[in-house]
């Protein structure tokens, strides 16, 4: 160890200190290389998880032992190597996963059906329908994940204790959702569970927003409909409007405001109408009758019977015919029944106000300068609105059309230059700051590489070595005169300088040289002898210090 250590005590703490962190570096500029190379690049296999859902594909990949990262406060991203991405993703479909925080009728497929009792079964039954429901809703756009909640009450006996059933709806969205999309969805649940109906459907969002209440009666939910149907009439009309207006003003330089009023009363009336001047034969009867009436001719009197009567001769009879004709005819009156029903909605009065800006053209300055509008403009202007949106007079109708000067002036072009390289590099991207950060790493490790390590490796490979510097010194100090003095460069990089022997400063050095040789051999007999007698170099130490 003695050679180890002297090398150790020749080198010094600076130097150690200096090897240890070139070796540091090394190891952490070659760990780092070979940690980047191999690292695969990772991709998103699945954002957005639920914890169970992240739970089960974590599961799955630990056991295929694939690598993997995790994003998020509760590991909602899950990372994967992106050549792995599509292999991944059929594999965990076809088990089923991600659920999507819920299940579907694929529960049926799981357990044995003969061994379930019917609570069992009636439960899955429920949980099925509500995975079902919940994947169905998430189809829609905006909708980001969902939650459903049945109420299937039990049968009963009678009809008339039948409660009826309902349906609790939690969404969670990515911006929002219109009044006819959060109607598609009450009549979806509903379309899809027996005897449910969409007003007992309430829909929540994820910040506690009441979209659609199921508590409300069926009057309530037609005057909710009644004003979803006042405010699509109103933007409606604000989008044409602002569409004639912006072709002439330019878009951004006019302001719209319409409201619309409805009759919300529903209306319905009968009438039945008489028309004596018209009359159309109904029924006709003809009816004739004939009689024909004989005299008393055969008749048994007495005065026949009396003696002398007339022989038996009868007198000559008389008859009678009568004829009887009857003709009935039956007119119906024309009649015209009318029943006619007027739904609420109908717009009742208008009411639209358009405020237009002024024109700008360029002033003695430069800068924009105003000018109204002439008022011919403002005319054809509210023309075009009134034919727009259907000007009624007659109902009331008021559209005013107004040129005021805005409190912004007009914005110039919009630009869509693709950025320069001086406005990437002022205004960079998160990939772009990692992408510096990475290569900033990388050239400060190299530069540290090539100053304590490469530097001073090409250093003494170039410096000359011992030999050459005696036979150089030599051959200059042959041709030098007596007392002359020359600097030659040394092998570790420093200065030599070479003395003639016969020269004052010569032997000055030859004296130093000796003197300096007997105190190192006077120092090392003491240290001889302090290590052959220590106890008693202890005493004569002890009686030194001890000494006034």
């Amino acid at each position: 160890m003695k050679p180890i250590i002297d090398l150790v005590t020749k080198l010094g703490p600076a130097r150690l200190a200096a090897m240890a962190a070139v070796t540091l570096t090394l190891i952490g500029f070659f760990a780092f290389l070979i940690l980047r190379v191999s690292r695969p690049d990772m991709g998103v296999l699945f954002s957005d998880l639920s914890m169970q859902d992240s739970a089960a594909v974590i599961r799955d990949l630990d056991s295929r032992g694939i690598r993997y990262e995790t994003r998020g406060e509760m590991g909602q991203t899950i990372m994967a190597p992106r050549a792995d991405l599509p292999r991944l993703r059929m594999d965990l479909a076809g088990k089923g996963l991600p659920a999507q925080g819920g299940v579907g009728y694929e529960i049926f497929d799981k357990g044995d059906a003969f061994s379930s009792t019917n609570f069992v079964q009636n439960v899955n039954h429920l949980r099925a329908l509500e995975g079902e429901l919940a994947r169905s809703i998430r189809a829609i756009g905006r909708v980001q994940a969902a939650r459903v909640h049945l109420v299937l009450p039990e049968r009963r006996l009678f009809e008339r204790d039948r409660e009826a059933p309902s349906a609790a709806i939690v969404l969670k969205l990515m911006g929002e959702l219109d009044a006819g999309q959060v109607r598609a969805i009450r009549h979806l649940a509903a379309s899809a569970v027996e005897g449910l109906r969409p007003d007992r459907v309430s829909i929540v969002d994820e910040r506690g927003r009441l979209l659609a209440d199921g508590a409300k009666g069926a009057e309530q939910e037609g005057v909710a409909a009644m004003e979803d149907r006042q405010v699509g009439l109103e933007r409606r009309l604000r989008s044409q409007i602002e569409d004639v207006v912006a072709g002439i003003v330019g878009p951004g330089r006019a302001k719209v405001q319409v409201n619309a009023e409805l009759d919300l009363n529903r209306i319905e009336s009968r009438s039945e109408t008489f028309d004596p001047e018209s009359r159309v034969v109904r029924s006709s009867q003809t009816r004739t009758e004939s009689s024909l009436t004989g005299g008393a001719e055969g008749a048994t009197t007495v005065g026949n019977e009396l003696p002398g009567a007339n022989g038996g001769e009868k007198p000559p009879s008389q008859k009678d015919a009568t004829n009887k004709n009857e003709e009935t005819t039956n007119y119906e009156i024309s009649r015209v029944t009318k029943t006619e029903v007027a739904e609420g909605g109908r717009i009742k009065r208008l009411s639209v106000a358009v405020v237009v800006d002024g024109v700008y053209s360029p002033g003695a300055d430069g800068k924009p300068a105003y000018a109204p509008r002439p008022p011919a403009e403002i005319e054809r202007i509210a023309a075009l609105v009134r034919s727009a949106v259907g000007f009624d007079k007659a109902r009331g109708d008021q559209i005013e059309v107004v040129n005021l000067r805005f409190a912004e002036g007009p914005a110039g072009q919009p630009q869509f230059d693709e950025p320069g390289l001086i406005q990437s590099l002022l205004a960079p991207s998160k990939e772009d700051v990692m992408r510096m950060g990475e290569l900033g790493v990388l050239a400060l490790l190299t530069l540290i590489v090539l100053l304590t390590v490469v530097r001073p490796l090409v250093r003494q490979v170039l410096a000359p070595s011992a030999d050459a510097t005696d036979a150089k010194a030599a051959t200059m100090i042959e041709g030098l005169p007596p007392g002359a003095t020359i600097t030659l460069p040394g092998a570790g990089g420093g200065t030599v300088t070479v003395v003639d022997r016969d020269s004052p400063t010569a032997r000055l050095m030859e004296f130093a040289k000796i003197n300096g040789q007997v105190q190192a051999e006077t120092v090392q007999r003491v240290v001889d002898m302090v290590r052959a007698s220590p106890t008693e170099t202890v005493e004569v130490l002890r009686s030194w210090i001890h000494e006034d």
